[in-house]
């Protein structure tokens, strides 16, 4: 009976530890998806930014090309001689 009580005993103390150690690894674990979740909230925002700073981007090029495009249309028009100019020579 004594061995018997002894060795539950040294199993209930065997459980406490283990019990104390996944509670352990269970905090650091908690301490590591909070830090994983924060890197990916700062990623996600990051790749937003990208996305916008870009759209921007191709905006502020396809403005500049449309007013190039419209200085050259300008200067073909005024390089030209116009119809009534034509018929007066």
């Amino acid at each position: 009976m004594w061995k018997q009580l002894y060795e539950w005993g040294k199993w209930l103390l065997f459980l406490a530890q283990e019990t104390r150690q996944n509670r352990a690894d269970i905090k650091e674990l908690r301490n590591e998806v909070e830090k994983l979740t924060a890197a990916m909230q700062r990623l996600a925002y990051e790749v937003q930014r990208n996305k916008e700073n870009e759209a921007h981007e191709r905006e502020k090029m396809a403005l500049k090309l449309e007013n190039e495009m419209l200085k050259f249309e300008r200067r073909l028009s005024a390089g030209k001689p116009s119809e009534e100019q034509k018929d007066q020579d």
